[in-house]
C-alpha cells in the first residue's frame, strides 16, 4: 500500500473562519483543513474548532512548534529582547511567511504521510515497527484509539460501541485521538511489545496527563500561535532540537527517550506511548490501532510546560495544577496574572504568559485539560473554558500590595469555602452523624453558588481599573463581600429549605449559618470537630 493520507493536505483539522475570510482568498471557508492551510490561512481563522479538550490542547503544541520553526523563532541566540523584535516583524505582517512555510513543508514532506506501509516509511507520529514487534492478532481496537468511546467490558454512556464490531474511524478523528495518546495516555497495562528478545506490557503516563494548560487566545489562529511562543534559552540549537518528525533515525525503545533540549522537542516529543493506526484498504477510515509503550526506562519527571500552572506539594515537590471539571477558570486567574500569587501551594503562572502581552492586552485566556487519574487508566472528564480579554490585567513586577484581581477571587472563594462548611455542619447536625460525609447538601451548594459567584466574579472583573492609578485598583471590596455572601446565604437557604421545616432541622440549620459570616465567637463546637 502506497503512503497516503498526507496530513499537510487532507481536510482533517476542524476550524472556525474569521468572517471576513472570504474576502482575502476564494478558497471559500471549509469546515475543516489541512495543516498547510491551516497555518497559510492562519490569519483568516478565528480558531481551532477540535471538540475534545485533550486533543485541542495536543494540536496546539504541534502548531507552536511548527510556528516556531516556519518564522525563525525557534532560536534566540542573540537573546529574548532579539528574538521579541522578530517576533514583532511577524506580526506587523499580519500573516505567517509563506516562503517559510513552503520551506519547511518540502524538506519534511514525506513526514507528515498519516498511513506509510511502504519499508523504512516514517508514517506522522506513529513507530511502524510495532506492525513486527507487536501481536496482530492482540491490537488495541478502534474503540480503544477513539478515548470517547467505551472499550472492553467499560459501560457505553454517550456511544454504543462493541469491540467485536466496532464502527471505523474517521480519520480526522483518529489523527486527532493520535494525539491525545500521546500527550494524555494512561500508564499501565498496554498491548504487549518485543524488543531485543524481551517482551514487556507496561507503559508511562503521557506528559500531560491529569494536567490542565492554560493558551493566550487571539482574534485570529495567527495572533494565538504568536501568542502561544515563548524564547528558547540562548544555547538551543535548532538543528538539534527537533521533532519528532524530523527524526533521523526513530529512537531505540530499549534505551532512555531522547533528550528534550529546547522548546519543539518539549512540545512534541515527550510521549512515552508507540502508537501505529491499521487504515482500511481504501485509506478512508481507521479499522484497528497499535497502543503499546514507547521507551522501556521512562521519563524520571515530567518535561517541563510552559502552559502549565506549577505549584509545591507539602512534600516540596513541584507538580502541576491538576484538571478539575467542578472548578470555574475564574478561579485560577489570579495564579495566571500575577507574579507571586497567593496560596500554601506557591503556584507559579505559566511562563507563557510572561510573553503572551506583548502580542495583545486584548488577549484570552483558554484553558484545555483532562480530568483523569493519575496512576491508573480511569478517564473522568474534558475541561475546556475561556475567559474574556485579560492579559491587560497581568503583573509584569511583583506588587507591594495584594492586586485587585487577587483580592476578587479571594472573597468568592472565600464565600465558596464557608458555604460548603455551614452546609456540612449543618448535615451532620440534622442526621446527627458527625463522621458523615455530608456531600449531598454540599454538592448541592456548589451547584448554586459557583455559577452565580462566576457571573458575580467577571461582572466585578470588568469593572477593575487596568490603568495602575485608581485607589485600591477599582475593587469595591466591601461592595464585593456583600455580594458574595448574599450568594452564599441564598444557595444556603435553598438547599436547607426542606430540612428548616422541622424543629430539629431548624435548630440545626441556624447554628450552621453563622459559619457564612465568619464569626467564631459564641458558636457551638462543629459536628466534625472531633471526628
Amino acid at each position: 500500500m502506497p503512503a497516503t493520507v498526507n496530513i499537510l493536505d487532507e481536510p482533517l483539522f476542524p476550524v472556525w473562519w474569521s468572517p471576513d475570510a472570504d474576502e482575502h482568498d476564494g478558497g471559500g471557508r471549509p469546515a475543516r483543513v489541512g495543516l498547510l492551510d491551516l497555518l497559510l490561512r492562519s490569519h483568516e481563522i478565528e480558531g481551532l474548532a477540535v471538540p475534545d479538550a485533550p486533543a485541542h490542547s495536543a494540536l496546539l503544541r504541534i502548531l507552536y512548534a511548527v510556528t516556531a520553526r516556519v518564522t525563525g523563532l525557534d532560536e534566540a541566540k542573540n537573546g529574548p529582547d532579539d528574538w521579541q523584535l522578530l517576533r514583532d516583524e511577524v506580526l506587523d505582517e499580519g500573516r505567517l511567511p509563506e516562503k517559510g512555510i513552503e520551506r519547511y513543508f518540502a524538506r519534511y514532506r514525506e513526514r507528515f504521510f498519516l498511513f506509510d506501509l511502504q519499508p523504512g516509511g516514517r508514517p506522522w507520529m506513529q513507530d511502524p515497527r510495532l506492525r513486527d514487534q507487536c501481536d496482530a492478532s492482540s491490537t488495541a481496537g478502534v474503540n480503544k484509539l477513539v478515548v470517547t468511546r467505551p472499550a472492553g467490558n467499560n459501560h457505553s454512556w454517550f456511544w454504543h460501541a462493541s469491540d467485536a464490531r466496532p464502527d471505523l474511524s474517521t480519520v480526522s478523528d483518529a489523527v486527532l485521538n493520535l494525539l491525545t495518546w500521546h500527550y494524555y495516555g494512561p500508564s499501565g497495562r498496554c498491548s504487549a511489545r518485543e524488543v531485543g528478545g524481551v517482551k514487556s506490557a507496561s507503559a508511562k503516563a503521557g506528559p500531560l496527563r491529569t494536567s490542565l494548560s492554560y493558551h493566550p487566545e487571539g482574534d485570529t489562529l495567527f495572533e494565538t500561535l504568536l501568542a502561544g511562543l515563548v524564547p528558547p534559552p540562548r544555547e538551543v540549537d535548532a538543528e538539534h532540537d527537533q521533532c519528532p518528525w524530523e527524526w533521523d533515525e526513530l529512537p531505540n525503545p530499549d534505551g532512555p527517550p531522547p533528550v528534550l533540549t529546547g522548546p519543539c522537542s518539549r512540545l512534541t516529543a515527550g510521549s512515552m506511548h508507540a502508537v501505529l493506526l491499521v487504515p482500511e484498504e481504501s485509506g478512508d477510515k481507521v479499522r484497528d490501532a497499535y497502543i503499546t509503550w514507547a521507551y522501556r526506562t521512562g521519563r524520571g519527571a515530567r518535561p517541563d510546560d510552559d502552559y502549565l500552572i506549577w505549584q509545591i506539594s507539602k512534600q516540596g515537590n513541584t507538580y502541576p495544577r491538576p484538571a478539575d471539571s467542578s472548578r470555574a477558570l475564574w478561579r485560577d486567574l489570579d495564579a495566571l496574572l500575577l507574579i507571586d500569587p497567593p496560596g500554601l501551594a506557591q503556584p507559579r503562572r505559566p511562563k507563557v504568559f510572561e510573553w503572551a502581552l506583548e502580542v495583545s492586552p486584548e488577549l484570552r485566556v483558554r484553558a484545555l485539560g483532562f480530568e483523569q487519574e493519575g496512576k491508573g487508566a480511569k478517564d473522568i472528564q474534558f475541561v475546556d473554558a475561556v475567559t474574556p480579554p485579560v492579559l491587560g490585567f497581568l503583573e509584569k513586577r511583583s506588587a507591594r500590595t495584594q492586586p485587585a484581581v487577587g483580592r476578587l477571587r479571594a472573597v468568592g472563594e472565600r464565600f465558596g469555602n464557608r458555604l460548603d462548611r455551614a452546609l456540612r455542619w449543618a448535615w451532620r447536625t440534622y442526621v446527627n452523624d458527625p463522621k458523615d460525609s455530608a456531600d449531598a447538601w454540599a454538592q448541592e451548594g456548589a451547584a448554586r453558588y459557583w455559577p452565580a459567584a462566576e457571573r458575580e466574579f467577571w461582572d466585578r472583573f470588568r469593572l477593575l481599573d487596568r490603568t495602575g492609578t485608581a485607589l485600591d485598583g477599582g475593587l469595591n471590596a466591601a461592595a464585593a463581600r456583600t455580594s458574595f455572601l448574599r450568594l452564599a446565604v441564598r444557595a444556603f437557604d435553598e438547599v436547607t429549605a426542606s430540612a428548616a421545616r422541622t424543629q430539629r432541622g431548624a435548630k440545626a440549620v441556624e447554628e450552621a449559618r453563622i459559619e457564612l459570616f465568619g464569626d467564631r465567637r459564641g458558636k457551638p463546637a462543629r459536628p466534625d470537630a472531633a471526628a
